[in-house]
């Protein structure tokens, strides 16, 4: 007799991340441009290095093959904007993932003129932006992705910064029906 699929209760905001990433990509590949610049990895930590806590991060959640970490400080900025939140997540001890979160339209702006910067100019062609009150930007590298969104209406923004070759490792040993 099978054993039904389910999560537990320290693994839904893992699972949640992993789902909304996952619902994400399909739309930010549509949007996405050449990444100039690719920075395999975040803020000078490359992709697949071993992470561990320190006097930088504090382990905030252990599913097991995933976890996260959060920085020690509360001073935490992505270029010239203050962030509410980084997340950083490793797969197997491995460097992975970071998600920032955003709040404010100045806060956007200031991100997404920085990205710009650093990555690469979006295409604003008319029919390359997404419409609607939810914003969609993304840059593709070869060994690193990068995804913006941005509610209009609640002026919330989330960005995964993300390395290629460890995408898949989120979800592997999670059955569909998992999520």
């Amino acid at each position: 007799m099978t054993q039904p699929l389910f999560i537990t209760r320290g693994q839904w905001p893992t699972a949640l991340t992993a789902l909304i990433a996952t619902l994400l990509l399909p739309v930010a590949l549509a949007l996405a441009v050449p990444m100039q610049n690719d920075p395999n990895g975040f803020e000078g930590i490359p992709w697949g290095a071993s992470f561990s806590e320190s006097d930088t991060f504090v382990k905030v959640e252990d599913t097991g093959r995933v976890q996260t970490y959060e920085l020690k400080t509360a001073d935490r900025t992505l270029g010239p904007a203050t962030v509410d939140s980084m997340k950083f997540n490793t797969v197997d001890g491995k460097f992975a993932r970071v998600m920032v979160r955003y709040s404010g339209k100045e806060a956007h702006d200031r991100i997404l003129s920085y990205l710009q910067e650093r990555f690469g100019p979006l295409d604003q062609t008319p029919g390359q932006v997404a419409g609607g009150a939810v914003k969609f930007f993304n840059w593709q590298g070869d060994e690193s992705e990068i995804i913006l969104r941005y509610d209009l209406r609640t002026s919330q923004g989330v960005i995964f910064f993300e390395s290629e070759a460890f995408r898949a490792k989120f979800n592997e040993g999670n059955s569909p029906s998992t999520f």
